[in-house]
């Protein structure tokens, strides 16, 4: 398309970002099989889980700071190729632990150079077409987006898996990175957008984002929110199951695939409405009282998993809107915050250290969930899971400590 409107623009990234999101919960959401299957211990779990984003960690700051250098497209479309091929070697060739954690890393190598070049493919667009305008708005649908696509990938994997076997849940999800590549390809502008300012050091020079204290608020912000993030996507279903069976008689309704999937959907007006109220109370204040609530909310799931099952399922929705209601007042702030010439390099420290709170949270957690347990065997007793809750509402309510004392100088 030769000259998009800035709502296309951002229709048509968020929805090619959706896409490519397909795959990114399928092992969280049949964990259950898996565990049983592999007989994986909880710690087992939470590697394989976890090894998704050391795969996105060691790959993203050459890979997101290359946008500053060269056309985000480039990057984006040869990495959804990856993704593709992460899904389809986990279908056809995983059999166990350690070829699990190849074709994961590789899944997330793939999702490193997709999400935040994509998102600075978008802003890049936006700014080209009206320089100087508000595109907060536009990072929230963005990252509203990535919510959405985990939907479809729960659900898909639970209905999948259901009819079929995992291998065909795994096989199906090589189709999203596809369609999204051919959206980038065809819906957006012929024409890459050109770095704004050439940086003055070499590619892996993270000094001048480092040394950037309003960047780096938001950064360490958005490890912790990471951390809980997906803690919570990668034991959410486990959670589910062990709820509904705590009670004689007791269903889960729908399949607990469905139920983390619907959260999971409400998670893009949590985030919308989470950068509204930024707009008019300012973007620390938000994410101070919008992070906080949530570590209040992790300290009492976890121990409620034994109260009826709609109960659980309501807080747990309610939940994981608190927890993704500052993800984009976070992003947008460092989008913002990024020294001239550097955003994509402040994107890339944001992904790298942001993403290693995705690598330990689904491991620290099941961790926790074994160390909390008198037998050793996690996730098996309403202590253990109350336990783990805690931890990840800890470690989240660090955030808003980090946003006072480094953005300080940025105060709004």
């Amino acid at each position: 398309m030769r000259n998009p409107t800035a709502t296309q623009l951002t229709t048509f990234v968020c929805a090619a970002e959706v896409f490519s999101m397909i795959g990114l919960a399928t092992f969280a959401a049949l964990l259950p099989i898996f565990i049983d299957t592999w007989q994986l211990s909880k710690t087992d779990a939470g590697w394989i889980n976890g090894i998704y984003f050391a795969g996105y960690l060691a790959s993203v700051p050459v890979l997101v700071s290359l946008t500053d250098r060269m056309a985000p497209r480039k990057i984006y479309l040869f990495c959804m190729v990856l993704s593709a091929l992460g899904s389809l070697g986990f279908a056809t060739v995983t059999d166990g632990f350690w070829t699990a954690m190849i074709f994961r890393a590789i899944s997330g190598i793939g999702l490193a150079g997709t999400y935040m070049p994509g998102l600075k493919l978008l802003t890049d667009l936006l700014e080209r077409n009206e320089p100087g305008r508000d595109n907060s708005r536009a990072v929230a649908f963005y990252t509203s987006s990535f919510g959405v696509g985990t939907s479809i990938s729960y659900f898909m994997a639970g209905e999948l898996a259901t009819i079929w076997s995992w291998q065909v849940a795994f096989g199906a999800t090589v189709v999203g990175p596809i369609i999204a590549g051919l959206m980038i390809l065809f819906l957006l502008p012929g024409e890459d957008t050109k770095p704004e300012q050439h940086p003055g050091t070499h590619l892996l020079d993270f000094r001048p984002v480092l040394r950037c204290k309003p960047a780096m608020a938001y950064v360490m912000a958005y490890t912790v929110h990471n951390f809980e993030l997906f803690a919570y996507r990668s034991w959410v279903v486990t959670f589910l199951i062990y709820s509904a069976g705590t009670n004689p008689g007791q269903t889960l309704i729908i399949s607990a695939t469905a139920w983390a999937a619907v959260f999971n959907l409400f998670g893009l007006p949590a985030s919308v409405l989470g950068n509204e109220l930024s707009r008019r109370i300012g973007r620390h204040r938000a994410i101070t009282i919008i992070m906080w609530a949530s570590a209040l909310m992790a300290c009492v799931l976890g121990f409620s998993a034994e109260l009826p099952f709609m109960v659980v399922v309501a807080m747990a929705l309610i939940y994981g809107m608190l927890i993704t209601g500052e993800s984009s007042s976070v992003t947008a702030g460092v989008v913002g915050a990024a020294p001239t010439g550097y955003r994509g390099a402040t994107m890339a420290v944001h992904s790298c250290i942001g993403f290693m709170g995705s690598f330990a949270g689904p491991l620290m957690f099941g961790v926790m969930l074994d160390l909390s347990a008198s037998d050793g065997n996690g996730g098996t007793t309403t202590e253990s899971w109350g336990w783990a809750f805690v931890f990840a509402g800890a470690v989240v309510a660090l955030g808003p400590l980090f946003i006072y004392f480094l953005g300080r100088s940025q105060r709004e």
